[in-house]
């Protein structure tokens, strides 16, 4: 098994246990050093403690005034050895010549101990010297007579003891200590390797790698762009389709959001802790179709996530397809009309009336060039103009007379509303007045439209003189799934509309009147955060 496959927990106690040994012994090595020294301190000052009492006896003093004086100092010196608890005492007179020592033999010789010369110039102090028995502490100490002047040099030495040997006279206490201290470091490093163990969800190092490398492959093959920041608004995720839609090719992650996208459309998001779904919001020149999704561990808000794409393609598509639509039905209901107008057309000929067939003809086709013409001057959008044509001609199959009013004009799409926004609202708008307008007995049917645009403003205005809605339905028509038509409504139209009005920063009004009719008017600016209009005659 090699090292990255070890688990977590063995490494752990291993790590663990390896800081608890090298401690203890750095620990050990330090109070060992800390008791040879004082042991060398002891014995220096014990030596010279020896000394100065050697050196005071009445013995010494006589016996240094002799020439064979040794006979006397000798056999005392061995007695003080004894009692001092040192290894030896050698006395010595100015002339260097040895009074007492451990071999006899060296007594009466000349000593040629090279750190002596100090302690005939009446020092006391203490060295240390290494012989063949070992090392050795030596405490040098002036003999002085009564008269104050130096007549010798004690000098008392022992033996330093080794490093197993101070380490022997500690060995219970020294096992106690690394027993404790190995059962703690075990027992402790076993608690932690389960703590973390249990933070990381029991996974292995190898294995939390390998999730957060499936984790990037999967953010990066999604299509949606995905982003996410923490609680810090620090960027945490950050795919290779977001940079692509919001045009940035650094890498970001890390980084804070103020940094890197600052006052931006999905940094508003990113700063909200609440949730939002299918929200269409225009970034530069793109159509972008956003999640927004509250991150929270434990029920504790940790950061949000968006999920987002680029809806322009799609949106394009959708706006030929709406205007395609409209062209649809426009044709559709002018094929009836016109089969309707080849059968009279036909009739007259049958009848020998080529004449007024031919009248006939001329005066069906100027109306329908001035209808398009009409329409065509006011609304600069085949799109929308399709729709109010095919509305138009639907109205006339079915009873009811819809006029664009004379001083309509449509140039320009307000900011974050295009072709296909539009005609779903002016499409839903009137058929909703064609279906509040099926029940009545009103002979005269009508659905009055008014597209209204300025600089600042544009209005739509819907007018019928249909059933009308009460005062409770009011209050409910834009909620979701709300409808007044029971199961053949969807409760949709309404909302749909209210939401494209709500992302324009537009109003949308009602004013209705039981069994009298209704006026829907939705209001919408020019000109949004500094934006004008972004669409324009193609």
């Amino acid at each position: 098994m090699g090292l990255k496959k070890l688990p977590i927990r063995l490494k752990i106690m291993i790590l663990s246990f390896g800081i608890v040994l090298f401690s203890l012994l750095i620990v050990g090595i330090t109070v060992i050093g800390n008791i040879y020294q004082g042991e060398e301190e002891q014995l220096g000052e014990r030596g010279l403690m020896t000394g100065r009492i050697v050196a005071n006896l009445p013995e010494v003093e006589e016996g240094l005034a002799k020439p064979d004086g040794w006979e006397v100092i000798n056999p005392v010196v061995e007695r003080m050895e004894t009692v001092n608890q040192v290894d030896y005492i050698v006395v010595l007179n100015m002339n260097r010549i040895r009074y007492s020592h451990p071999l006899d033999e060296q007594l009466g010789t000349v000593s040629s101990g090279k750190d002596e010369g100090a302690a005939f110039a009446e020092h006391s102090y203490v060295t240390k010297a290494k012989g063949d028995q070992g090392t050795f502490v030596r405490s040098f100490v002036p003999v002085m007579d009564d008269h104050h002047e130096q007549i010798g040099v004690v000098i008392a030495g022992s033996k330093l003891p080794s490093f197993l040997a101070i380490l022997s006279t500690i060995r219970f206490e020294i096992i106690a200590i690394a027993l404790l201290t190995l059962a703690f470091g075990i027992v402790g490093s076993f608690l932690l390797a389960n703590h973390v163990k249990q933070q990381t969800f029991f996974m292995e190092p190898h294995e939390m790698a390998r999730v957060l490398e499936e984790r990037t492959a999967v953010f990066q093959a999604m299509h949606e762009g995905v982003i996410a920041v923490d609680r810090d608004e620090r960027l945490v995720v950050f795919n290779d389709k977001a940079k692509e839609i919001l045009d940035m090719n650094e890498e970001v992650n890390g980084k804070s959001l103020e940094a890197m996208l600052s006052d931006s459309e999905i940094a508003m998001h990113l700063r909200k802790k609440s949730g939002k779904l299918n929200e269409t919001v225009r970034i530069a020149d793109r159509l972008i179709m956003l999640n927004r999704i509250p991150i929270r561990v434990e029920k504790q808000f940790a950061g949000t996530m968006v999920i987002f794409q680029d809806k322009t393609d799609v949106t394009k598509m959708a706006e030929e397809l709406t205007g395609f639509k409209a062209f649809v039905d426009a044709l559709r209901v002018q094929n009836h009309e016109y089969m309707n107008k080849l059968h009279t057309v036909a009739g007259l000929i049958q009848l020998d009336q080529s004449e007024q067939a031919l009248e006939y003809v001329f005066q069906m086709t100027d109306q329908q060039a001035k209808r398009s013409k009409y329409i065509l001057d006011r609304i600069r959008h085949y799109s929308i103009a399709g729709l109010l044509i095919s509305k138009i001609r639907r109205g006339e199959e079915i009873g009811i007379e819809v006029t664009l009013n004379e001083n309509s004009n449509l140039e320009f799409y307000p900011p974050m509303i295009n072709d296909h926004d539009f005609v779903k609202m002016l499409g839903n708008l009137i058929e909703n007045a064609f279906e509040a307008l099926e029940g009545c007995m009103n002979q005269d049917k009508y659905v009055d439209v008014a597209i209204r645009q300025d600089d600042d403003t544009c209005m739509i205005e819907v007018a019928d003189n249909g059933s009308g809605i009460t005062e409770t339905d009011q209050q409910h028509i834009f909620k979701k799934g709300y409808t007044t038509k029971g199961k053949d409504g969807s409760g949709l139209g309404l909302h749909l509309i209210q939401q494209t009005v709500t992302r324009a920063e537009g109003t949308v009004n009602v004013h209705s009147t039981l069994h009298k009719g209704t006026e829907m008017v939705i209001e919408m600016p020019m000109k949004l955060g500094g934006r004008t209009v972004n669409d324009t005659i193609r």
